[in-house]
């Protein structure tokens, strides 16, 4: 590796030893980079030195920035970081904030002054928020003062963090009260190398407890130098938006990298329901869509209701697309959906293919850049036509923080999803399930023990278990099976004090939106909890639903 431009080596201190990390390719042209690469100048400041600086940038219902105005608001929260708030280089920064302008300003400018993102939901809770701090031992925090709340009770839980810093709260200590000081409007990129981490992103794991993957500045690059340029093929006169959070990587890409890459611009949605991305792209002449299968049914209906004269792609990720809802989205728009698998350890989309190959209910083929492959349970590539699990290497790969998991997703050389899939004979991938315990319910990423945790702190709650349950609506829905303590009743109040339970300790979307309770849950000889039986009992449950 080369020298890194960052005094606190703690993110590259806890990365995973090289001879477990995945096989990186950089075949594919395009993909060479420099020893030594801050993304930000690449992303945005190469635009302003072009002349460029005048072409819009970021959009939204409250604000609008030009690229110019970008780079200067990245500059000064740069200046206050490095001359105010103690930063240095290396350091890891908390972010907390919907997908508004000040959030990405924030991003770039941690990134530029050498620093290290992690970026959080709105909707996660202090429970949630506490762990990427303690593991990244993250002393700094930037959030939108409307997030106060959760933030300050993660405060009062992590020793690590000393200093919270608000935006919109108009008070003296605010960002923006320190953004204003003459002379902060210029700032000098930190010398990172390529290879010097600028992200973390946390993802939730199967056993409840997050994993925190490390990327690259390069990275960040090759994703818009691999997806970007072969499969999505955007323009800079390109406008893009969407729903997923910034905190999720395929938000990032999608948001932010993609658009900035080209030098096209983006609309940040604060709110992003179905109704609020059909009206941003009749309001802002939106070309580009990134959002998940269930967000696409939802708006079907709705379409006759909106201007969508200007919409040319729409990306889907997070869950599987279904057949049925890619020809009822062509048939209702005109538009074929681009359907591709991600995840937080490989930074965005690394199987996709453009509109002319897509075969409707398959993902698509390997990125190029990217190769994948089916593997069956010792790690050999299975024919055509054989369910296993899916396995894939290229330019960006999985390297968890301090994490005994990296062997488990990094296997020989290839990172290995978790996945179910079958590969055709002309290399198009065909998904069949989750190889674990993960529930993806509407584009989100539940872990059925993070719910059980949650439910068990409930004092009617003796025992529980929670699987995914097929749903038409939303791929999946959470459902827990729940034996109660004595003197309790399964009733409907039961259920809905539970589920307001569960709300209020984690983030309201893991909520189990079915409680089926029973008196005694499914069990090996050893007391372990069989989840595939429950599974089953789910998947019968639902089809009766279906039939009735």
């Amino acid at each position: 590796m080369a020298t890194t431009g960052q005094k606190d080596t703690f993110a590259r201190d806890n990365l995973p030893p090289r001879s477990l990390w995945p096989e990186f390719k950089f075949d594919l042209p395009g993909l060479q980079y420099p020893e030594r690469l801050n993304c930000v100048t690449e992303l945005l400041d190469k635009w302003v030195a072009a002349g460029e600086g005048a072409r819009p940038c970021l959009l939204s219902h409250a604000e609008s920035l030009t690229y110019a105005q970008l780079a200067e608001r990245v500059n000064r929260i740069a200046n206050v970081l490095t001359r105010d708030l103690g930063f240095v280089s290396g350091h890891r920064v908390l972010l907390r904030a919907p997908n508004n302008p000040m959030m990405v300003a924030a991003y770039l400018a941690v990134m530029k002054a050498g620093g290290v993102v992690v970026a959080t939901m709105p909707l996660l809770r202090a429970k949630e928020l506490s762990y990427p701090l303690a593991k990244g031992k993250i002393a700094l925090a930037l959030c939108d003062a409307r997030l106060s709340d959760e933030m300050e009770k993660a405060k009062a839980q992590s020793p690590d963090l000393k200093r919270i810093v608000y935006w919109g709260n108009g008070a003296p200590d605010s960002l923006e009260a320190m953004m204003a000081k003459p002379g902060y409007e210029t700032f000098t990129a930190c010398d990172t190398a390529a290879e010097d981490v600028c992200l973390i992103g946390f993802t939730s794991g199967t056993t409840g407890e997050p994993k925190g993957t490390m990327h690259f500045h390069r990275d960040l690059l090759a994703t818009c130098d691999s997806y970007g340029k072969h499969v999505l093929r955007a323009l800079p006169s390109d406008r893009f938006t969407g729903s997923p959070p910034l905190a999720f990587t395929f938000g990032l890409g999608g948001l932010v990298l993609f658009p900035l890459r080209i030098g096209a611009s983006t609309v940040l949605l604060e709110k992003a329901t179905p109704d609020d991305i059909l009206g941003a792209i009749a309001k802002f002449g939106v070309t580009i869509c990134f959002t998940a299968p269930t967000a696409y049914r939802a708006m079907i209906p709705k379409l006759p209701e909106y201007d969508m004269k200007t919409l040319r792609k729409c990306v889907s990720a997070g869950e599987s697309l279904p057949k049925a809802t890619f020809e009822a989205w062509q048939a209702a728009s005109g538009i074929k959906i681009l359907d591709g698998i991600g995840a937080t350890e490989m930074l965005h989309i690394f199987i996709g293919s453009p509109e002319e190959e897509a075969r409707p209910g398959s993902t698509g083929r390997a990125v190029p850049g990217y190769e994948a492959r089916v593997i069956d349970d010792e790690g050999k590539e299975m024919p055509p036509g054989i369910a296993g699990r899916l396995a894939v290497r290229g330019p960006t790969g999985c390297r968890y923080i301090a994490d005994v998991r990296q062997t488990v997703y990094v296997q020989s050389g290839w990172n290995v999803t978790g996945d179910t899939y079958i590969m055709d004979r002309d290399g198009y991938f065909w998904y069949q399930a989750r190889s674990d315990d993960m529930i993806i319910s509407a584009g989100y990423n539940i872990a059925g023990p993070e719910v059980e945790s949650a439910l068990l702190t409930h004092p009617a709650v003796a025992e529980c278990g929670v699987v995914g349950q097929p749903d038409e609506e939303r791929g999946q829905i959470v459902k827990a099976y729940v034996v109660l303590r004595p003197g309790h009743t399964g009733d409907a109040a039961m259920t809905k004090t539970l589920q307001d339970h569960v709300k209020a300790t984690v983030a309201p979307y893991k909520y189990p939106r079915a409680i089926e309770y029973i008196t005694d849950l499914p069990k090996t000889q050893t007391g372990k909890l069989q989840r595939f039986e429950l599974r089953k009992k789910a998947a019968e449950s639902a089809s009766r639903k279906m039939a009735s």
